[in-house]
C-alpha cells in the first residue's frame, strides 16, 4: 500500500518479479490507466460507432496478445505490463457496459456480480498460494491468478463507479472526491499498522471507480456534470502522461539492473 515501500525480498528478487514496485508512480499510473479505460471504452463505442460487440471482440483479442507478451516476459517490463493494464482496463469497462446497455442488467446486479467474482480469486489465489502479496508473482500460476483479480477489479469498479455516480445521481465530481477519501482512509490505515496486503487491495479496486469517475468528469457535457473536454481529449491527455512515466521507469529500470545483477555476483 505504501507509496515508497522497499521490496520485502531486496534487490536480486525484486528482478524475478512480473510486476511493479508499489511506488507513487505506480498509483499514479493506474488511476490514469482506469480513467483511460473509461473515455477510450466510450470513445470507440459511441464516438466512432463501433458498436460494444465488436469494440469489445477486437479489444480482447489486443488483450490477449498482451498479456501472451507479459506471460512470457521473464521480468517486469514496463511497457508490456501498463500496456496490458490499459487494455485490460478498457475490457473490463466494456464487460460491464455490454451487461448493462446490451443486456439490460442492473448496476447493482453487476457490481454484485464482479464483487463476488473477484472474491472467489482471491479464496482460489490463497487456497492455492497461501498469499495474495503482489511482492511474489514469480511463477506463471500466480501471475494467472493476479491478472484474473485485476481484470474483476476493473469490472467491478466500472459498475460500482456508475452505480454511485448515475444510478445514485451523486455526480462525477463529488463521486470522485468519495473515491478519493476512501483511499485515502486505507492509507491512514495502513500507516497505523494495517495489514498491507489488505490495504494494498482495496486501494486498488477503489482506483478504479476513481479513475472512471475522473475520466467522466473530465469528458462529460457540463450539462451531464463534466467539464467537456471530450472523450478524445481526455484520452490522449491521460496516455500521453503514461506513457511519459513509462519512458522514465524504463529507463531507470535499465540503469538498475546491472547495479541488481552486480549485487548477486
Amino acid at each position: 500500500m505504501s507509496i515508497a515501500t522497499p521490496h520485502p525480498h531486496g534487490t536480486a528478487s525484486r528482478l524475478l518479479n512480473r510486476v511493479p514496485e508499489i511506488t507513487v508512480f505506480f498509483w499514479f499510473i493506474k488511476i490514469m490507466a482506469t480513467t483511460v479505460g473509461e473515455t477510450a471504452a466510450d470513445f470507440l463505442n459511441t464516438t466512432l460507432g463501433f458498436g460494444l460487440n465488436g469494440i469489445s471482440l477486437v479489444m480482447s483479442g489486443l488483450l490477449i496478445v498482451a498479456l501472451w507478451a507479459q506471460f512470457r516476459a521473464r521480468r517486469y517490463v514496463p511497457s508490456l505490463y501498463w500496456l496490458a493494464v490499459v487494455l485490460i482496463s478498457v475490457v473490463g469497462t466494456l464487460i460491464s457496459d455490454n451487461l448493462v446497455d446490451n443486456l439490460g442488467v442492473s448496476l447493482v446486479t453487476t457490481t454484485v456480480l464482479f464483487g463476488s467474482a473477484l472474491a472467489v480469486v482471491f479464496v482460489a489465489w490463497f487456497a492455492v498460494e497461501r498469499t495474495l502479496s503482489v511482492h511474489t508473482i514469480f511463477t506463471a500460476r500466480r501471475e494467472g491468478f493476479y491478472w484474473a483479480a485485476i481484470l474483476f477489479t476493473f469490472a467491478l469498479g466500472t459498475s460500482g463507479g456508475d452505480l454511485l455516480a448515475e444510478r445514485l445521481a451523486v455526480g462525477y465530481a463529488l463521486s470522485a472526491l468519495l473515491f478519493a477519501a476512501v483511499i485515502g482512509l486505507t492509507y491512514w490505515a495502513y500507516r497505523l499498522g494495517g495489514n498491507p496486503i489488505l490495504t494494498f487491495w482495496i486501494a486498488y479496486i477503489i482506483t478504479r471507480p476513481l479513475g472512471a469517475s475522473t475520466g467522466d468528469f473530465l469528458s462529460q457535457p457540463i450539462s451531464a456534470g463534466g467539464l467537456a473536454l471530450g472523450t478524445v481529449g481526455t484520452s490522449l491527455l491521460f496516455l500521453a502522461a503514461i506513457l511519459g512515466m513509462v519512458v522514465y521507469m524504463t529507463a531507470r529500470q535499465r540503469q538498475a539492473v546491472p547495479v541488481a545483477l552486480s549485487a548477486r555476483e
